[in-house]
């Protein structure tokens, strides 16, 4: 099954939907609706890119504010079994936010941290809802997967053994430690590395595919949001950028060009 291990969905949660649509529409690319889910009682909104949805948005909810939870990303990593996983997850170390759900004809989830204080989803899909891996470089679709962890190389070993990731390589960032890459199968998805000292908390960041990335950052100053590090060369080529929403929720955009 594809979603084992796969970040299968992003969702960002936010204090204003309708700025959060037009900004990532105008960013990203994105095409956005109303996901049209009746028994769910709160707004759901749908961004997509190519042939179908890539992310939601919702409004941040009250418990999360009350946790002290700023707008965000998060992903949804893919589990054979949610209410399973977060068991393991608690016994490993990790927390579980929010028990294991259901999500009306779509799945099941649940809230969790990893052992070294980063936030994420785990999901399962009901039968026929079967998620396939995306163009990795596809426009609108995400790119990159980058973890700033509590501790580093113990997060990495976590989440090999809890989602079946590999190490694909090693890139030594001097002073800042170790960036270390995992591999889903044959391909590379993303890097973990320990937090820099001023970053608050241990958390998740999604790269965002945009075909320049002198362009979208144009676009990100333009529409109220704000440029937190770059643009910067990475190995192998491509240029990135960190930024954040008008709202604060941080994100990255990643280009083949400048």
């Amino acid at each position: 099954m594809a979603e084992k291990g796969y970040f299968v969905w992003y969702e960002l949660m936010t204090t204003d939907m309708a700025a959060g649509e037009a900004f990532y529409r105008k960013v990203v690319g994105w095409d956005a609706k109303d996901a049209g889910m009746p028994d769910i009682e709160m707004a759901y909104t749908l961004f997509s890119a190519g042939a179908g949805p890539v992310a939601g948005m919702m409004i941040l909810p009250e418990e999360a504010k009350a946790m002290g939870t700023p707008p965000c990303w998060t992903g949804y990593i893919g589990v054979p079994n949610v209410d399973e996983a977060a068991k393991t997850i608690a016994a490993k170390g990790g927390r579980v936010y929010r028990e294991p759900g259901d999500i009306p004809g779509v799945g099941r989830f649940a809230v969790v941290s990893d052992p070294y204080g980063a936030a994420f989803c785990i999901f399962t899909p009901l039968p026929g809802q079967d998620w396939q891996p995306s163009e990795p470089n596809a426009p609108g679709y995400i790119g990159w997967h980058e973890l700033y962890s509590g501790d580093g190389p113990k997060a990495f070993d976590f989440y090999c053994d809890m989602f079946g990731w590999e190490s694909s390589s090693d890139f030594d960032m001097g002073p800042m430690g170790t960036y270390k890459i995992f591999k889903i199968g044959d391909r590379d998805f993303g890097g973990i590395m320990t937090k820099p000292a001023e970053m608050p908390m241990a958390a998740w960041n999604f790269y965002f595919n945009v075909p320049a990335i002198d362009a979208a950052i144009a676009r990100v100053n333009e529409g109220g949001g704000k440029i937190v590090n770059g643009p910067m060369e990475v190995p192998g080529g491509s240029w990135i950028v960190q930024c954040t929403d008008p709202q604060g929720a941080f994100f990255s955009l990643v280009a083949p060009t400048r």
